[in-house]
C-alpha cells in the first residue's frame, strides 16, 4: 500500500508537470499573433476495482495513478487587433493561411504579412505567402486591368512574388465626343478635348467652327478645322477640314470631318448626331464639352492587400489592378493538424487535405471572412490560465507530500524491520 502511494504521487508529479509546461507555454504567448493554445487531459493510470455494498454509487474504481493523456490544440478564435498595415490580415471564422519555406507547406493563422525586398509576400520569419498570381504580368507590364482574380485549385498555389517595378500601358486615345451649342451668330467657335498619344502623352485636340459662306437655303452650315498639337503649342500633329451641316432647328444633319492623327494614333471624332451631340441653336448660350477614351500611363506606386485577400497593385495614374489572390486553406478536423510552432501547423492523416471551398458556380472562394489593416491575436485567456496555473501547483505540491510522506513510511517501516 505504501508501495502505491509513492508511485501514485511520483506519477502525479509527472502529470501536473507535464500540464504546467503546457500552461507556461501559453501564458508565454498570450502575446503572440496567430497563437493557438494547447489543452489538456488527464487519465487514471491505473484502476482498481473497490467492493461497496452501496447500490448507488455511479463508479466503483479506484485510480492508481495518473497520465497525460492527450494534447489538443484550441480553436478558438484570438482577439482582432488593429494595424496601421494593409499586408496585416486577420480572419474573422474558419480558414488557414497557406506558408512554404522550402520544400515544406505551414497552415498559419498568424497574418502578418510584408513584402520583402524582392517584393515576394512572406511572413515575419521569411516563409513565402501561398495564393494564386493573376497572369497579367509580363515582365515589368501589366497586360491587363483585373478587377479580382479567381482563386485556382489547390495544388496550383504558388508563393505570391511580384516584381519591384511594374508600368501601367499608355491606352492610347482613339474617339473624343464633341457637344455643345454653337449658336447661329457669324462668330468663330471653338471646342476642344485633351487627348493621350502612344508615347504617354496629353496633347490638345481642338476644332475651330466658322459659318459657311455663303448659307445653304434651309438649315445651316459650319467649316470645321481639327488641329491636334503637344500642350505647349509647339508641335503640330495633323491638320483636318471639314463641313458640318444643320436643320432649321440647329440638329446635327452630317459631318464630313471623321478622324485626325495624333502623334502616330488615329483618333475618331463624334460630334454626335441629331439634338445629341453638337447643335446650332439660335437663342440658347453657347456651349462645349469633350470627353475623350484613353488612360495615361503610369509606374506602380505599391502593392496593397484588400479585405478580400486580393493583392492590388497601385499606379501614379490612379489605375488599380488585381495582381494576386491569397489562399485560404479549410481542413475537415482542424485539431488534428500537426504542431510545430505555436502559430504554425502540418497537415496530417487525421486533419485531411486541405480543401477550398466553393460558391453556388462551382468556383473556389476563400470562403470566410478577411480584414486588413487588423490581425488576429493569441485564443489565451489569460484569467482562465492563471486560474488553473494554481490549481495545478497545488496538486504538484500535493503529490509531493504523498511522495514524501510514502519515503517516511516506507524508511519507518524499515526501520522497524531492524
Amino acid at each position: 500500500m505504501m508501495t502505491q502511494a509513492y508511485y501514485t504521487g511520483i506519477s502525479g508529479l509527472k502529470t501536473t508537470s507535464n500540464g504546467i509546461d503546457i500552461l507556461s507555454d501559453n501564458l508565454a504567448n498570450a502575446n503572440t499573433v496567430g497563437f493557438k493554445g494547447t489543452s489538456y487531459e488527464f487519465a487514471s493510470l491505473f484502476e482498481q476495482s473497490i467492493s461497496t455494498a452501496n447500490t448507488n454509487t455511479t463508479d466503483n474504481t479506484i485510480g492508481l495513478g495518473s497520465r497525460l493523456q492527450a494534447t489538443t490544440m484550441m480553436d478558438t478564435t484570438g482577439n482582432s487587433m488593429l494595424t496601421d498595415k494593409s499586408t496585416d490580415l486577420a480572419i474573422y471564422d474558419d480558414g488557414w493561411f497557406g506558408v512554404a519555406s522550402g520544400k515544406d507547406t505551414y497552415y498559419t493563422r498568424n497574418g502578418a504579412f510584408s513584402f520583402d525586398a524582392n517584393n515576394d509576400l512572406v511572413t515575419d520569419d521569411g516563409a513565402y505567402v501561398l495564393g494564386t498570381m493573376g497572369g497579367n504580368i509580363s515582365g515589368n507590364i501589366l497586360t491587363k486591368q483585373l478587377g479580382d482574380v479567381p482563386l485556382g485549385e489547390t495544388s496550383t498555389q504558388t508563393k505570391l512574388t511580384f516584381p519591384k517595378e511594374l508600368n501601367f500601358p499608355v491606352d492610347p486615345t482613339t474617339e473624343s465626343k464633341f457637344e455643345g451649342n454653337l449658336s447661329t451668330e457669324n462668330e468663330v467657335r471653338t471646342m476642344s478635348a485633351t487627348v493621350i498619344d502612344g508615347q504617354n502623352n496629353k496633347n490638345d485636340l481642338r476644332l475651330e467652327f466658322t459659318k459657311a459662306d455663303p448659307q445653304p437655303e434651309t438649315g445651316i452650315k459650319w467649316n470645321v478645322t481639327a488641329t491636334t498639337k503637344s500642350l505647349d503649342g509647339e508641335t503640330i500633329y495633323d491638320t483636318k477640314t471639314g463641313v458640318v451641316e444643320f436643320s432649321e432647328a440647329g440638329a446635327l444633319k452630317s459631318s464630313t470631318l471623321t478622324t485626325i492623327d495624333n502623334n502616330g494614333t488615329q483618333v475618331k471624332i463624334d460630334l454626335g448626331s441629331g439634338f445629341s451631340g453638337v447643335v446650332s441653336i439660335a437663342n440658347v448660350p453657347v456651349t462645349a464639352d469633350s470627353t475623350s477614351n484613353g488612360k495615361m500611363g503610369g509606374e506602380l506606386a505599391g502593392y496593397d492587400i484588400n479585405q478580400n485577400g486580393e493583392v492590388v497593385a497601385t499606379f501614379t495614374n490612379g489605375a488599380q489592378s488585381s495582381v494576386g489572390q491569397i489562399a485560404v486553406y479549410h481542413f475537415q478536423n482542424d485539431q488534428g493538424l500537426d504542431r510545430v510552432t505555436g502559430t504554425k501547423f502540418k497537415q496530417s492523416e487525421n486533419s485531411g487535405k486541405p480543401v477550398f471551398f466553393k460558391d453556388a458556380q462551382g468556383q473556389n472562394v476563400i470562403g470566410t471572412d478577411i480584414a486588413n489593416y487588423r490581425l488576429e491575436g493569441s485564443n489565451i485567456d489569460m484569467t482562465y490560465s492563471l486560474t488553473e496555473m494554481i490549481v495545478l501547483q497545488r496538486s504538484y505540491e500535493s503529490n509531493s507530500k504523498v511522495v514524501t510522506t510514502a519515503d517516511e513510511m516506507i524508511q519507518k517501516a524499515l526501520d522497524m524491520d531492524a
